[in-house]
Parts: C-alpha cells; structure tokens; sequence
C-alpha cells in the first residue's frame, strides 16, 4: 500500500521533485482522514515557490491523469487536500484486497523490501566484562542487538555480530584478585578482600571449584597461583556468559578478544596509523589524542606518563579493526552509561578518514524488575544486581525479549513479573503469541470439519473482497502497512516498532475473533475470512521472527 503510493507520487511529482526532498508517507490518527497522507507539497513549496495548496492540487491532478495500468477510481475512493496542503489517500477496497492476495501469495518477500542491498554492517553487543554473571542491562543489550540483526539481515544488509571480550584490563585483574582472597580465605588465612572488589556468592563459587581442580600438595607462589586463578575465574565466567546467551538465543558470528588486539600488535599499528595522519601528540609526559579536532570537549590520554595505556587506547585499535574489516557502517550498542564516550570514538572514526556516521551508537537504558508492582531485591548469587539467568529461568527467554523490546531502548524499563508470567491480555507477549496459536486452531478446525476448500494457498487466495465487513477492512489495511513499518524500523534501527505494531495487530484480531464466526455454513464468507486468518498469521510470524521470539502452533 505505501509502496504502491510512493510509486505513484514519484510520477506524479516527476522533475518537480529534487533529490533533497523525501517523500513522506503517514498514517493519519483519525479514520476519517483516509488511509495515507502526505505532507510533500509543504516540502516542496519553498523550492518551487508555490503555495502548499496550490502545488498539493497540481499533484492530485496529476494523479488522476497518470497511466497506472488501471484508472485513479480503481485505485482511490477518494482523494482530499486539507489543512495547509496535506494530501490523504483512500484506497479502493478492491486494491486493498489486491495488495491482500499479493501478501498470501508472496509472503515474506511482499513483507520486507531489500533496502540493504548487500551492505556490509557490524553490530557489537553485550560485550560484558567477564567478571560477572549477564545482569537485565546486559540482556535488554542483547534483545536488541539480535533483533537488529534480524531485521537488518532481512532488509538486506550483511550483518555481522560481535562480541567484545574485555580480557587484558584491571577489571580481570580484579576478578582474580577477589576469587583468590576468598580461596585464601577458605584455607582459614586472614586474607584482606580488595576494597573495590566483586561481591557475590559466585566469587566464592569460583573459588571451590578453582580448589577442586588443582592438587592441593603442589606448593606454588602466591603470584604463579594469583594468574592461574585469574585466568581460570575469566574463563568460566566468560564461559558462562556464552551459555546464558546460548539459552537465551542469541549467537555471535566473531569474539573479539581485547588481550589479542595487544598481542597482534593492532594497539600499537592504530597509535601510528594516527601519528602519521597528524593526531597524535606529547605533552606532560603523556601521549595524547587531538579528539578536539572533531568536536570533542578535550583532548584524550592514550598513554599515561607512567606508560600504561588508558581504557581508550585499545578501543581506538579495536575500531580501527572494524574500519579495515571494510564494513559499511558500524554499529555499537552500549549501556546508557557511556553516552559520554561517544564523541571521543566518533573522533577517532573522523581522524582514521571516515564520516563520524560511519558509526552509530545505540544506548540501552537499565531494567528494572517488579514483582505485583514492588521492586524484587538483589540476587544473592550476583551481589549486586538481578541476573538475566534469575528471569529466563522464572518467565523463559522468549517473554523476556519480548519485553525488552517493548520500548525504546534509551527509556527506562519496568518489568513485572507477575504480569508477565500471566495468561492474559496484560502480558504482551502471551497475547500475540496466543493470537497465532488461535489462528492455528481455527485452521486445524477447518481441516477436522473437512469445510471444502483445498487447504492450499491458491484456495486461501480465491476469495471475495467484497464479503468483508468494515472491521475486517481495517485488519486487511494494518496488515498492508506492515512493509513500510518494517521499512521504517530497519532505517531508523529500532525493532521495537514491530513489538508495538504486533501488539496492535494481536489487540484488532481478539475481539474479531470473538464477534465474528470464522467458519459457518457460508462458503464463500468463510473462505474470504480464513483467507484473512491467514494473513494475519503471516505477519504475526514474521514480526515474531525478527524479535527472535517463537510463533507457537498451540498454547
């Protein structure tokens, strides 16, 4: 239906159309206002120093005297100029179920345009310190990360995903330092515990199972047993951390280990690669990077003057990994906490001759977990924060991606786990779900009462517009419309438009269901509504799909 419409208006318009302006394509809020609207002749009214109005009836009438194949009255019931110069379409029934039987035909290739066109991006998520069990923010990061790529791979893009593993910094270091206090301590020694060390009964976890393994008559060194024990609490909870992911099915195509950027020598290439080109400076005893050239506030330490690289220093080579890898856009999803961080990576990207837009940041805002409305105390086993294994294990991966999706990923969260755990339309993914599992049972109805169709697509597709009422109407045009909301999501990198508009869908088919018989004694009626069932259970699994998130036949 968009598609279709924008078609139309770029013949219309034709040469009075600079590139500069996009045409834009709504829905309006009010049925009354038609099925799509345009505000192109304002966009184009300065250019072409005409008024709004006067520009918006040239185009009507342009559209009424184009070849399209059928006359304008096939196509639009009506067409209306109101306010300043808004154009609002509406379509014929006959079109619309058109554009139906292209969907029950074509399926997911009528549901997604390829805009990506093989373009290659990378998406790095999670990359969790391994110093921890994955908390909510790290699987609110996840949830998006995968569902991005999906959406992303299937607009067309060749979509990588990574991992970041932090495994050369003090916070490993740290890690090791408390697993091996708390081992010590378990020998009956009075060993301190490091001031800014990791709480937990995993610490002390790692510490048995650290024990177990080694052969307590082998007398090693202190410092010998301190980067045994470092290297063997990291493992496991980097370990841990890629099963959690596992189970919560979300896999990454690469690792990328910041200790083998060191030992490649990748850290020490990137410093030079931006000494040559001019960024790179001494003062204070400390090497410097000139991310003021690029808007940043101050300049950046990369080498402080006792010669330890700063946390920045590997992060500028790990992008410069990413730039030579030769993606075309790069995309780092990152904890609401570090938004302070992006303009001194967007700086490096500008120094190393990119557009600072060859990479975007998406910022994921921390969850918080209700329970009956009142906030759930922190894990034991954490310390600290709740574990995204607590909530899996309590509501299942499927429920918890969905509803870190269900917002914006730079707005807060609240998630209950009363309400999610509840069979009923305040659960938001119980409800879409339940609405694909129905349409499965009416379709397993219609087999057992052998109703007379062929139960192929071509049956489903040979029906009658004309049978349909005006709610079903308003069904076939929400799911005509899902293309251009895929469309819109996958440009502007936000898969929870399609939780939002899947909830929509689930909120106009339950109540249909429940007036309205499926199957009756009418042929024809019923066949022009199975028809409809099943396009529904279309989108509703394809929307599914990108989330990451099952389509289940029975519930």
């Amino acid at each position: 239906m968009e598609k279709a419409l924008r078609e139309i208006l770029l013949k219309a318009v034709g040469s009075q159309q600079p590139e500069a302006v996009q045409i834009e394509i709504e829905t309006p809020k009010e049925e009354s206002f038609g099925d799509l609207s345009t505000p192109i002749a304002m966009s184009l009214s300065k250019i072409l120093k005409k008024p709004p109005r006067k520009i918006a009836e040239d185009i009507v009438n342009a559209v009424q005297s184009l070849e399209l194949g059928v006359t304008s009255s096939e196509l639009f019931e009506k067409i209306d100029i109101a306010g300043p110069g808004f154009i609002n379409f509406t379509f014929t029934k006959a079109f619309l179920c058109k554009e139906l039987k292209e969907l029950l035909e074509k399926h997911d290739t009528f549901l997604a345009d390829n805009i990506g066109k093989g373009k290659r991006v990378q998406i790095e998520f999670v990359s969790a310190n391994p110093t921890g069990p994955l908390h909510l923010g790290h699987g609110r990061g996840a949830a998006l990360g995968a569902a991005l790529s999906n959406l992303l791979n299937e607009a067309g893009y060749d979509v990588e995903k990574e991992f970041y593993i932090n495994d050369a910094g003090r916070q490993v270091k740290l890690l090791g330092m408390s697993v091996f206090a708390k081992y010590k301590q378990s020998q009956g020694i009075d060993y301190p515990f490091p001031d800014d060390g990791y709480r937990g009964d995993y610490i002390e976890d790692l510490a048995n199972q650290f024990r177990i393994q080694i052969s307590e008559s082998e007398i090693k060194d202190d410092g010998v047993l301190l980067k045994e024990m470092t290297d063997f609490a990291y493992k496991k909870m980097l370990a841990e951390i890629k099963k959690d992911l596992e189970d919560f099915g979300v896999l990454f195509d690469t690792w990328q280990s910041e200790l083998e950027l060191y030992e490649s020598n990748a850290v020490q290439q990137a410093i030079d690669d931006l000494k040559a080109r001019g960024y790179i400076f001494e003062e204070d005893g400390a090497t410097w990077f000139k991310s003021t050239a690029f808007g940043d506030d101050k300049d950046r330490v990369i080498i402080k003057k006792d010669g330890d690289y700063t946390y920045f220093t590997p992060d500028i080579a790990y992008h410069r990994k990413k730039i030579l890898k030769g993606f075309d856009e790069i995309i780092d999803i990152w904890g609401a906490d570090h938004h302070g961080y992006v303009p001194r990576m967007q700086a490096v990207i500008q120094a190393l001759g990119h557009p600072k837009e060859h990479l975007r940041v998406l910022l994921v805002q921390m969850v918080t977990l209700l329970r009956g409305g009142k906030p759930v105390q922190m894990s034991k086993r954490a310390g600290e924060f709740i574990t995204l294994r607590e909530v899996m294990d309590e509501i299942g991966a499927d429920t918890t991606k969905f509803l870190f999706l269900t917002r914006r990923s730079d707005s807060h969260l609240e998630v209950d786990i009363e309400v999610a755990k509840a069979q009923s339309s305040e659960n938001p993914v119980y409800y879409v779900q339940y609405a694909h599992a129905r349409i499965n049972s009416i379709f397993e109805k219609a087999r057992q009462e052998a109703i007379g169709y062929g139960q192929d697509a071509k049956d489903l597709i040979d029906f009658s517009g004309e049978l349909f009422n005006d709610e079903e109407m308003r069904i076939v045009k929400k799911l005509l419309l899902y293309p251009a909301m895929f469309r819109n999501a996958a440009l502007a990198h936000e898969p929870h438009r399609i939780t939002f508009y899947l909830q929509e869908l689930a909120g106009m088919f339950h109540p249909y269901y429940h007036r309205h018989k499926v199957i009756s004694e009418d042929m024809e009626v019923t066949k022009a509504r199975l028809a409809l069932c099943e396009a529904v259970r279309i989108v509703l699994k394809h929307g599914l799909k990108m989330l990451g998130v099952k389509a289940p036949e029975r519930m």
